[in-house]
């Protein structure tokens, strides 16, 4: 089945103070799939989903978002926009408790009337939410931290949701869960941009991928190619994992 762009770069330039991470990275992310960005430290994996989510600026190049050109916006933009970021770690009010912890997930939202019914729904679809809703974060594992901070940013309605290692801390058991929740996800048509440590497994669920080296894109091709290609096994896979 066709399908189109949700997000392009075009020759992005961006990095930290005077170190440049990008180097022009040019890529296009289809729309309605899971897309796993792989490479090496240093490659520019997590300072892509920066750049685009708008946390760092773009020195040169154009990032266009559902169509719009969207270089230059900040988060908050980015959010209106229909695209949610899921950084590395936990990023959760330990000390609140879960609903308080969902509830703040709807702040950006422009008409927050609609916020107990999008909740509802976030417990309805996650039920360990509901079934924890007066437990302080803390309390959770960490695999429920990590679905409580995709709730969080469904509240939103997200087109894309750039997710940077999910399964980080988590265990085998509870990695195939999330997994499996991304993949639904994909299924109910959000888009999903993915960063993960074990690459393997990310590019089992995924529809495409795209391979960095340097900031810059070595390779973008469907997920089964990619893994189906000894030359990247052996220079990203090896041992299921890449860095």
């Amino acid at each position: 089945m066709a399908q189109d762009t949700i997000l392009t770069l075009d020759g992005v330039i961006a990095g930290y103070g005077r170190m440049t991470i990008l180097n022009g990275l040019s890529a296009a992310i289809r729309r309605g799939a899971i897309t796993t960005v792989i490479g090496p430290n240093g490659a520019g994996k997590s300072t892509l989903f920066k750049t685009v989510f708008g946390l760092l600026g773009v020195r040169s190049g154009r990032v266009t978002f559902d169509g719009t050109d969207t270089t230059g916006f900040t988060p908050r933009r980015m959010l209106d926009a229909g695209m949610c970021y899921v950084p590395q770690g936990r990023n959760l009010f330990p000390e609140l408790s879960v609903r308080h912890n969902l509830e703040l997930g709807g702040v950006a939202l422009a008409d927050r009337s609609g916020l107990a019914a999008r909740m509802d729904e976030m417990m309805a679809r996650f039920p360990m939410l509901r079934e924890k809703a007066d437990a302080q974060a803390s309390t959770l594992s960490g695999g429920q931290q990590k679905l409580l901070e995709v709730a969080r940013g469904l509240l939103l309605s997200p087109k894309l949701m750039l997710i940077d290692e999910p399964s980080i801390g988590l265990s085998p058991l509870m990695v195939q869960e999330v997994f499996s929740i991304l993949t639904g996800l994909r299924d109910g048509g959000v888009t999903i941009l993915l960063i993960e440590q074990n690459a393997r497994a990310a590019l089992a669920i995924s529809d495409y991928g795209l391979v960095l080296e340097q900031g810059l894109t070595r390779i973008e091709d469907r997920a089964d190619a990619i893994l189906a290609d000894p030359r990247i096994a052996q220079l990203f896979l090896g041992g299921g994992v890449a860095a």
